[in-house]
C-alpha cells in the first residue's frame, strides 16, 4: 500500500431507526442494555468494554460536538489499521453478536469520508455520503441465525 493508511470499522448491516449503521460496540451495548446477555457474555462485555475505556480515547470527551448530527451529520468512528492491539479483540464482540444473531459487518477503505477527529488509534469520520458506505472491502461477519 504504500504509506496509504487503511480504516476499519465493524457495523451493523442494518441502519438504526435514526438512519446510520451502529458499531460493534453499541450492538453489543445494546444487547447489554436490554438484558440479553447471560451471565458469562455479560462478564465479557464488561472486562472489554472497560479495557476499551482504559485502551483508548473517547472522541467525545476530546470534542463534544464530534458525533453531534448538526455539526458532523452521520460521524463514526473507525479504527486505523494499525491500531492491531485494539482490532485483536474485536472478535470477542463479533463472538457475542452471532450469538444474539446480529448481524454485523467489517468495512475497510482508504478514505472513509472527512476526518472530524483523529488520534493514534482512530479516525472519526463524516462519510463522503449520508447513503454511500465505503466499497474498499466489505465482509459479512455475522448473519441472522448462525
Amino acid at each position: 500500500m504504500g504509506g496509504t493508511t487503511m480504516y476499519v470499522r465493524f457495523q451493523s448491516t442494518e441502519r438504526s431507526p435514526r438512519g446510520h449503521f451502529p458499531g460493534i460496540f453499541a450492538l453489543a451495548n445494546g444487547l447489554a442494555r436490554d438484558g440479553r446477555l447471560t451471565e458469562e457474555q455479560h462478564r465479557f462485555w464488561r472486562a472489554a468494554n472497560d479495557w476499551y475505556d482504559a485502551a483508548y480515547t473517547d472522541p467525545s470527551r476530546v470534542d463534544p460536538t464530534v458525533y453531534d448530527p448538526g455539526v458532523n451529520p452521520g460521524a463514526v468512528a473507525w479504527f486505523k489499521g494499525t491500531a492491531t492491539r485494539l482490532l485483536d479483540r474485536i472478535p470477542g464482540y463479533l463472538a457475542l453478536l452471532a450469538a444474539h444473531g446480529v448481524p454485523c459487518e467489517q468495512l475497510e477503505s482508504a478514505d472513509p469520508g472527512r476526518v472530524v477527529y483523529e488520534d493514534e488509534h482512530q479516525v472519526v469520520v463524516v462519510p463522503h455520503s449520508a447513503v454511500a458506505r465505503p466499497t474498499d472491502s466489505l465482509n459479512r461477519l455475522a448473519e441472522k441465525g448462525t
